[in-house]
């Protein structure tokens, strides 16, 4: 079979896309790096416009459409950072955006996609609940559907993060990033195997509701219930009919890590603490991995995916409570 990404693809994304997402910054975290006798770089995606890495594969699929397709406007179902992406681009291109959520979806981000002129419609407990009102958009009114992940446009303007990593630390060990539906990680992972095909590739889920962790287990695409969690974006399941992101996901993974609420909450207060960064708890699941399987990264240079910053206070507080944090 063809690979439904290639880097090729990647650098197309990243011309399709400049000017309007963000190169955004790679920070060496001095804390992070003393602590782990490494150097610790942070991938900071929370500096795009729409405060997630979803902006790169929305403006790369969005960018591709035909006239026609914008007149009749997007659709797409989220859980979050997405459905923003997907408000902020098609506001920038000129096209009606209608975003589906589940009821599992924070407030905050369903405000967030409001503020930014598209429709959300809340349905159903869950993502798929969400993609059948989306589909319908799609059959009855021609709408174009922006997938979340499971889309070689989507995928491939992930991957431009990649690109950047591979400019700015060219000798970069190991990357962690959140896996959910596999966009991020099949898209980043295609293109740093493409530059460097020794470069270490981490998955991290959260404990419960691992929708691709668990279907790669079975070899096949299987259904996963939802659970509440911090890491609320890594919800979701990967689509029975998945077309992309299982097999690319498959081929450029080494391995994979899952966490406990524990242990995201514990990173979420240590971004917040000492990094002085407020993130949603799916940004920090690669510090939690490290932490909570002392993962040995001594010596080496590694990129944490700081993903989005969809979170709220109230999170935040919970958080902290459930870790008898004192208030500071």
């Amino acid at each position: 079979m063809s690979d439904p990404v290639t880097l090729h693809d990647v650098y197309l994304a990243r011309q399709r896309i400049a000017g309007q997402a963000a190169r955004t910054p790679l920070l060496l975290s001095q804390n992070l790096s003393a602590r782990f006798d490494a150097e610790v770089y942070l991938k900071l995606e929370t500096m795009q416009p729409s405060g997630a890495f979803k902006l790169r594969g929305a403006l790369n699929k969005i960018a591709s459409l035909s006239p026609e397709q914008l007149e009749r406007g997007v659709t797409t179902a989220s859980t979050g950072n997405h459905g923003r992406a997907v408000a902020w681009a098609a506001k920038r291109l000129g096209a009606r955006a209608i975003v589906c959520l589940s009821e599992l979806v924070p407030a905050n981000k369903v405000a967030a996609i409001e503020a930014l002129g598209a429709e959300a419609r809340v349905i159903g407990r869950s993502q798929d609940d969400a993609f059948i009102e989306a589909r319908r958009l799609v059959d009855e009114e021609g709408m174009a559907l922006i997938e979340p992940f499971d889309d070689p446009l989507i995928a491939a303007g992930q991957g431009t993060i990649g690109l950047e990593l591979m400019e700015d630390v060219p000798d970069l060990d190991r990357v962690l990033i959140g896996l959910s539906g596999g966009g991020l990680l099949g898209g980043v992972g295609r293109a740093l195997k493409g530059i460097n095909p020794g470069i270490h590739v981490s998955g991290v889920s959260m404990q419960e509701g691992a929708a691709m962790i668990e279907s790669l287990a079975a070899g096949h695409p299987v259904d996963v219930e939802e659970e509440a969690t911090f890491a609320d974006s890594l919800g979701g399941g990967i689509g029975l009919h998945n077309r992309c992101t299982f097999e690319l996901v498959r081929e450029v993974m080494d391995d994979h890590y899952q966490v406990s609420e524990t242990a995201i909450a514990r990173a979420m207060l240590h971004f917040f603490e000492q990094e002085k960064m407020l993130v949603e708890g799916a940004a920090v699941v690669g510090l939690a991995a490290i932490d909570e399987h002392t993962i040995d990264i001594r010596g080496e240079k590694v990129a944490l995916i700081v993903s989005g910053n969809g979170v709220d206070a109230a999170t935040l507080m919970r958080a902290r409570a459930m870790l008898d944090y004192p208030e500071r």
